[in-house]
């Protein structure tokens, strides 16, 4: 059995709630925030006790907005995961625009960060404030500035279509913004309407006011073009990257490999189990000063889903699903399992083939939710 060589851990705090966001997720004023990051540290060692690893390629820490802890509670949290783990390669952290001061930044650098996520969503005021995001224009350039001054040049920002009143016009002005800001890597996604969101609410009484699905689509498409045409490879669904910037971490969820998952509410997939963590603060502190773990759900990955998740997943990939590692690791190809879906959905002009390789055709990136249902296993 393969070990897992990744690593993703969740901070729940944040200093605003975006009207978006579903994540687990709490305000942070009043929280027990170094009590959290001390069980954090007693879980890692809990769950590689039990579990055990060879090396760690990739961590993520994730939320929530990491950034939002003290200079202390990271070097902290840094140091734990450093003398856990020994993470070899990618290191990336999430901060969200004038949420990083320079001591921040120095801990992290220091701390072995050499990857960051910054959530900049958008460039107009109005629109960041409709979404329920506290930074300003100026905020993003700052940010990334100081980044680069503390060595962190390894970037990838987080950008939203489909806002509300968001126009395809809007959009081309923050993907204009965005690339002049010489980034090696974006990630760019459409606002899906949440259960338990300010959204979703608002959504339910009819006070939401979203683009046409034409002018979604519109966005896609622009998003696609204008990023490919400024040197960026698409290399999954809603991710592009300069080459060699490729997100190394989501890679593995994308390739359907292991990796842990630490603090509330986290998910993790381990020696063939997946589980959820609990979510709720008291809890999660509570299991772990009882149990050093927290996890509420663990479910034994059963052959099947393991086929079904390396079709939707690997479909996400713009290259697609390997035919020969799909066949080493399952003994049967796709071809054998999903012959009439695939020559069906190469006839609608969804799917390709060539080589080793079946992947989503650019019209299948559009409605490639319908494609991934195609692979479900009776």
């Amino acid at each position: 059995m393969s070990k897992p060589k990744a690593v993703y851990i969740h901070i729940p705090f944040c200093e605003q709630i975006c009207h978006y966001c579903d994540f687990n997720k709490v305000f942070l004023k009043g929280q027990p925030v170094d009590e959290y990051v001390a069980a954090v540290e007693q879980e890692m060692k809990a769950t590689v006790a039990k579990f055990p690893f060879d090396v760690i390629d990739t961590v993520y820490i994730g939320g929530g907005t990491p950034s939002a802890l003290s200079a202390t509670q990271l070097e902290t949290l840094l140091r734990a995961i450093n003398q856990i783990f020994k993470p070899s390669g990618e290191f990336t952290i999430e901060l969200n625009p004038g949420n990083a001061d320079a001591e921040k930044l120095a801990v992290m650098k220091a701390g072995g960060i050499n990857r960051l996520s910054i959530g900049v969503q958008a460039f107009q005021k109005d629109l960041l404030q409709k979404i329920g995001r506290t930074h300003e224009e100026k905020d993003i350039y700052e940010t990334i500035a100081s980044a680069r001054k503390h060595g962190l040049d390894n970037i990838s920002i987080d950008l939203m279509f489909g806002l509300p009143q968001q126009t395809t016009e809007m959009f081309a002005e923050t993907l204009q913004k965005a690339i002049e800001l010489e980034v090696p890597h974006f990630s760019a996604y459409s606002l899906k309407i949440e259960e338990k969101t300010v959204f979703h609410q608002l959504f339910r009484k009819g006070k939401l006011q979203l683009p046409p699905e034409d002018d979604e689509v519109a966005m896609y498409d622009l998003l696609i073009n204008t990023l490919i045409s400024s040197g960026y490879e698409h290399y999954e669904i809603s991710n592009f990257g300069k080459k060699g910037f490729e997100s190394k971490h989501n890679l593995t969820y994308w390739n359907n490999e292991e990796y842990y998952g630490i603090g509330a509410g986290a998910h993790g997939y381990v020696y063939g189990n997946r589980h959820a963590n609990a979510g709720p603060i008291k809890k999660y502190l509570s299991l772990i000063e009882t149990t050093g773990v927290s996890t509420i759900e663990s479910h034994k990955v059963t052959d099947n889903e393991k086929i079904e998740e390396e079709m939707f997943l690997g479909l996400r990939k713009i290259e697609g699903v390997s035919v020969s590692l799909f066949t080493e690791r399952y003994q049967k190809s796709p071809y054998d399992l999903f012959g009439k879906e695939i020559q069906q959905l190469r006839e609608q002009g969804l799917l390709k083939v060539s080589n080793d390789r079946i992947a989503l055709t650019r019209r299948g990136l559009f409605v490639a939710n319908e494609v991934f249902e195609k692979f479900l296993l009776n």
